[in-house]
């Protein structure tokens, strides 16, 4: 049974060649002239390319829809035979060619083979073969595209995952060098290792670096509540793993992934080590312990849902935007129009989101003089009536218009529609540890905590236990 992505490249494939196809009823006739006799693309090979011009070549459109229904499902099946159906991060640029050129011609032939078993005449060879054309350069396009995409946002920094190692020195210097070769150094960036005795400090690398040292294996624990860290790579040696077991529930409860790697794959003679240095991370043999709603296949439609809704509410919502901007440069002309929210969100990422501007300049400033006003138990502040809100940002927070541009966070990726609220910084450094949790799944715009009435509830704990019950919960 093909999984919920390939289903959905199934329906993308079968719009761009519906797109090819129009563009082909457009394309054709406009040929129609210089393939006619006189014309400048005119010759002997015409003749035999296609019947001459004027015997029912150019038909109406709506009289080639069997020839899209017979060349697109059969171009669209041989590219998911062909592997065109992976992920764009993961295909190799002769593949997307291989895939994209050769699938419309799979169609076209079957195509041929109905015209010489029906004997089928008056139809257009010029239609047939720019519909193929067409039909590879937008499945080829679309794949290049995408993958320039998602190669610019790993530069980025968009798909970084954050990576601790767990073992001894010898085999944390092998692995690390395996996570900075090639796009795996884009890919995944080292945030330190764990020792597994006491005493070790950091660890000077083949390349003349070093990687921090976070602790002992016994510290996994309070470091993965302070640190964005989102694989841990644990090198199980030959003797003395009694900290395995417990640092798999750490991971686990954090919905952190797992590498087991046997210390013995690593400790091989040079010579069988060197193929496995220059694998990429993932292929290193090993026991690999994913949580579940990590492989979750609604995680992609989830994610499909945020991008088009979000983007779709920013280009119709445009002119609401324009209207609170001017009212907050009327009313306070030396704020900002919006207020850079920089907040922790997937795994501990920080990342900087937008909200309308709705408190004075100096808001952050004099958090601690209004301290005692706090009506939140916890590490989260809050005031009903905050006396650094404007007039206007108090009508924004009403009606929660201040929260807009959270739109742009949805279509970047930093948040999503429905999630845990993002975690502010400094309410991360006293959070406890089952407060941690919620950072295990995307942050979003709204939660259970603003539906339920976010007024009337000033027990964080109460907070954290609605984000838990939307984890283990959501639909």
């Amino acid at each position: 049974m093909l999984n919920l992505r390939r289903k959905l490249f199934w329906v993308f494939d079968l719009l761009g060649m519906l797109a090819a196809f129009f563009a082909t009823g457009w394309i054709a006739p406009a040929a129609e002239g210089p393939l006619s006799p006189g014309g400048w693309l005119y010759g002997p090979w015409v003749e035999t390319f296609s019947p001459p011009p004027g015997d029912g070549i150019f038909l109406p459109l709506s009289q080639y829809v069997w020839v899209f229904a017979l060349v697109a499902p059969a171009a669209v099946l041989a590219i998911d035979i062909l592997g065109g159906h992976i992920p764009v991060s993961r295909q190799r640029p002769s593949r997307i060619l291989l895939a994209g050129t050769i699938a419309p011609l799979i169609g076209v032939a079957l195509l041929s083979t109905v015209f010489f078993l029906l004997k089928t005449p008056g139809y257009s060879r010029v239609f047939v073969v720019s519909f193929a054309g067409v039909s590879s350069v937008i499945l080829c396009g679309s794949r290049f595209l995408g993958r320039a995409w998602y190669r610019y946002t790993l530069r980025e920094g968009l798909h970084t995952q954050e990576v601790a190692i767990v073992g001894t020195p010898e085999a944390v210097r092998c692995v690390a060098r395996s996570f900075r070769r090639g796009e795996s150094a884009l890919e995944y960036r080292l945030v330190g290792y764990f020792a597994l005795s006491a005493g070790t400090g950091p660890l000077a690398l083949d390349d003349g670096s070093e990687l921090p040292w976070l602790g002992e294996v016994g510290d996994l624990e309070d470091v993965l509540i302070r640190e964005a860290i989102q694989r841990v790579v644990m090198l199980l040696p030959s003797a003395g793993s009694a900290w395995l077991e417990p640092a798999i529930r750490t991971c686990d409860y954090f919905r952190v992934t797992m590498h087991i790697v046997p210390e013995a794959v690593l400790t091989a003679q040079l010579e069988d080590l060197a193929p496995l240095v220059n694998m990429m991370p993932e292929r290193i043999p090993a026991l690999n312990l994913i949580p579940s709603e990590s492989r979750s296949e609604w995680l992609f439609v989830k994610r499909v849902m945020d991008v088009c809704v979000s983007g779709a509410l920013l280009v119709l919502l445009a002119p609401v935007f324009l209207p609170i901007a001017a009212a907050i440069k009327l009313t306070t002309p030396r704020l900002p129009v919006f207020y850079p929210w920089r907040v922790v969100g997937y795994r501990g990422r920080r990342f900087t989101g937008y909200k309308f501007s709705t408190m004075v300049a100096d808001a952050d400033a004099r958090r601690e003089e209004l301290a005692a006003l706090n009506e939140m138990t916890g590490p989260v502040f809050k005031i009903a009536n905050d006396p650094r809100v404007t007039p206007l940002g108090r009508f924004l927070r009403k009606y929660s218009l201040n929260e807009l541009p959270q739109l742009w966070s949805v279509l970047k990726g930093d948040m999503s529609l429905v999630g845990p609220r993002p975690a502010g910084p400094h309410e991360l450094q006293r959070y406890e540890l089952w407060h941690k949790r919620k950072l295990a799944v995307q942050p979003g715009i709204t939660c259970l905590w603003q539906v339920r009435g976010r007024n009337r509830i000033s027990n964080f704990d109460d907070w954290v236990r609605m984000d838990l019950e939307y984890i283990d919960k959501w639909s």
